[in-house]
C-alpha cells in the first residue's frame, strides 16, 4: 500500500464526518487539527487519526467547550495515547471529564423539558382524530 492511498483529500474527510469544508479548515485556521500532508498540487491530505482528532471536536462542540478548551483536551489525549500521561495532566482530564459530565446532565434536562413541551403540542392534534 503507498502512501497516498493511506491519504484522504477534504472531501472524504467531510463526508466521513459530517462537517462542511468550511468547517474543517477553520479548525484548522484556529490549530484544532492540521493536515498530515498536502498533495503535490497542494490539497490538504488527511489520515484516520486526522479523522478521529475531527470526531473528537465534533463531540466536544455540543457540550459548549472552547476553542482553548478544545486544543487542551486534545493535546492531553494526544499525550495519553502515547503513554506520557503526567498527574497534573490527569487532573486537567478528570476537570473536564466533570465538565462534559456535568454539561450532558444539563442537555438531558434541556431535552426531556423540550419533549414534555413537543407532547403538549400533540395532544390536542391526537385528540382531535377521537370521536367525541
Amino acid at each position: 500500500m503507498t502512501i497516498v492511498s493511506e491519504h484522504m483529500r477534504i472531501g472524504e474527510v467531510a463526508a466521513r464526518t459530517g462537517l462542511s469544508l468550511r468547517t474543517i479548515r477553520y479548525y484548522e485556521e484556529v490549530g484544532l487539527v492540521e493536515p498530515s500532508a498536502r498533495s503535490q498540487g497542494g490539497f490538504r491530505l488527511y489520515t484516520e487519526p486526522d479523522v478521529a482528532r475531527l470526531d473528537l471536536v465534533k463531540r466536544m462542540k455540543p457540550l459548549g467547550f472552547q476553542l482553548d478548551e478544545m486544543r487542551e483536551v486534545l493535546l492531553l489525549l494526544h499525550d495519553h495515547g502515547r503513554g506520557e500521561l503526567h498527574p497534573e495532566h490527569a487532573r486537567r482530564l478528570r476537570h473536564y471529564a466533570e465538565i462534559a459530565q456535568r454539561r450532558c446532565a444539563e442537555l438531558r434536562e434541556r431535552l426531556e423539558t423540550a419533549e414534555a413541551f413537543a407532547a403538549e403540542l400533540r395532544a390536542p392534534i391526537q385528540c382531535e382524530g377521537t370521536v367525541t
